[in-house]
């Protein structure tokens, strides 16, 4: 699996945990893995496969513990994101850009593989491909400020 294709598995399951309590997170993560394919049509017509999970059991285990860390630093991961979201109350941001900057946020801190520039050009990737039209541009100026 591609870091790209492992970063939106984390993103998609970490948006899924966020609409239950901390305390079902497992069984929402199991329940990711248990989805059946899903696709979706464009406006031409073309059919395109937009959630398929046809991974081993060892991509699963370290998608899980990925999601598993960035879940338990969510409290701290939070914090520096209200630090630079002047103005902004994380209750206010998008789950989609919320759990995009999480996930960035995890990995400029605490993967000392991932680049800070790399994590961020890859969020903004994410935040293009799953958010709005302004998401990508919210999710760079966040992540901007968090490495002045």
């Amino acid at each position: 699996m591609t870091r790209s294709a492992f970063r939106e598995h984390c993103f998609k399951m970490l948006f899924c945990t966020d609409f239950y309590p901390v305390n079902e997170a497992d069984e929402q993560i199991l329940r990711y893995f248990e989805q059946g394919e899903e696709d979706d049509t464009d406006e031409a017509g073309n059919t395109e496969i937009i959630h398929l999970v046809k991974l081993s059991e060892k991509e699963e285990k370290r998608l899980k513990a990925r999601v598993d860390d960035v879940i338990t630093r969510i409290p701290e991961i939070d914090r520096a994101l209200e630090e630079v979201t002047e103005g902004w109350k994380l209750k206010r941001i998008g789950r989609v850009e919320l759990s995009i900057l999480r996930l960035a946020v995890y990995e400029m801190r605490y993967d000392e593989q991932i680049p800070e520039k790399v994590a961020i050009n890859e969020a903004v990737e994410l935040a293009k491909k799953f958010g709005d039209d302004k998401s990508s541009a919210f999710v760079n100026g966040v992540l901007a400020k968090l490495v002045q």
